[in-house]
């Protein structure tokens, strides 16, 4: 599985909203200083990320973004599918042509690697990474 640069930029973006997120809306603005990723990239993955439901949009001059759903109700793997991104190490898509339209020898590898990614994906939440003792420290460092 490679993790474009999507992914990375949604799941950073949906970290930055957990932590400083709360009451009132995070501008995308912030997000993106903070983390520096472009706004308008931002703008991109927060239409989706609001389309299923991860996100909470509100306009107006103290407009932004809150999370859709509790941290700890928000799988890293529910951020990343999101944004159309694809859990799946095979070459094929998962679909068994990797090899002039037939399965490879090595499919199956690929695909129980893509299951075992995507469970621990979907195992870890925004919530439970936040309370890493790491993270906490990288959060206190650089608030502002």
């Amino acid at each position: 599985m490679r993790l474009s640069t999507k992914g990375r930029y949604a799941v950073t973006a949906m970290m930055e909203l957990a932590l400083r997120g709360g009451e009132q809306p995070l501008a995308l603005a912030q997000i993106a200083d903070a983390q520096n990723i472009s706004s308008s990239y931002l703008e991109q993955l927060f239409r989706k990320l609001s389309k299923n439901g991860l996100v909470i949009g509100t306009r107006g001059p103290n407009g932004g973004y809150r999370l859709g759903r509790e941290p700890a109700e928000i799988s890293i793997a529910d951020i990343i599918t999101s944004v159309d991104e694809n859990i799946d190490s095979t070459d094929c898509k998962g679909k068994g042509n990797c090899q002039d339209g037939e399965r490879c020898l090595t499919h199956e590898l690929w695909q129980e690697l893509s299951g075992m990614l995507h469970k621990f994906l979907t195992d870890v939440t925004l919530a439970d990474y936040l309370d890493r003792q790491t993270i906490k420290k990288i959060a206190v460092g650089d608030l502002r």
